[in-house]
């Protein structure tokens, strides 16, 4: 691969949509910078898969809520390549389904700091190195949960829609300097995590679960890293400060 060749982190890059994602990008040519935190399984298997065909990518195990990891892993990028040209802020973790006044203060501030202030840290870290090159993509991982704000999920949305605004307001600020900052805000995607939630509602709530999207299917993992790569790509050079609801349609 040439110095040219651009680089890419993704973190909560090594399962469900962050895996795709992650292969993906390296299918079109990103050297690729995985975090995982804890399912060391899988972040082996996605990145043996990248490896064998024919990408470069390091993985690293990092606890994003804690600066030093953060740190840790734009260090590595930036020694490995000596730049980054697309931030991926994949990781999260899901809603506990409580309502707002039955949530457990840690279990609010746990979902805040993963789902957002751990995104401002990377973010911070990484912005100003985009400003010395003249540009680059940030894509972050949002939620159709913010269209809804359904009840039982309010520490989730909550995160999600600090998110978005994060989105729209980074992207306004940073576009002299080249940056570009889009949201994309999945629906019901074909993960183990959905898998779980259908587990849970049975045959017969899956079907109306389901029948409520437009296109009464869930979507794929790959649907949604096609769409980062759009973002990230000349295509989109127009493009920022959008939230993009990949979700097979607006229900209700």
């Amino acid at each position: 691969m040439t110095q040219d060749t651009p680089t890419c982190i993704v973190t909560g890059g090594t399962r469900g949509i962050g895996k795709a994602i992650a292969l993906k990008m390296s299918a079109d040519g990103y050297k690729t910078l995985l975090t995982y935190k804890s399912d060391e399984s899988s972040a082996i298997d996605t990145t043996q898969e990248i490896r064998r065909s024919g990408g470069e990518c390091v993985c690293i195990k990092a606890d994003l809520t804690r600066i030093e990891s953060v740190d840790t892993v734009v260090e590595t990028a930036l020694s490995t390549w000596g730049k980054i040209d697309v931030l991926v802020n994949n990781a999260a973790i899901s809603s506990n389904k409580n309502l707002i006044a039955d949530t457990d203060p840690g279990d609010w501030k746990e979902m805040i700091n993963v789902n957002l202030n751990s995104v401002f840290d990377i973010t911070r870290k990484v912005v100003p190195m985009m400003r010395q090159r003249g540009g680059g993509n940030i894509v972050n991982l949002s939620s159709n949960i913010t269209k809804r704000l359904a009840p039982t999920f309010g520490a989730y949305a909550v995160s999600k829609a600090g998110l978005e605004a994060l989105t729209i307001i980074l992207a306004k600020e940073e576009a002299p300097n080249g940056i570009r900052v889009n949201a994309i805000a999945p629906g019901p995607i074909n993960t183990k995590m959905l898998q779980g939630l259908l587990d849970e509602m049975g045959p017969k709530k899956t079907k109306v679960f389901l029948d409520m999207v437009p296109m009464k299917r869930a979507g794929e993992p790959e649907e949604i890293a096609n769409m980062v790569a759009m973002l990230v790509s000349d295509v989109s050079s127009y493009v920022t400060g959008q939230i993009i609801y990949v979700n097979g349609g607006p229900s209700g």
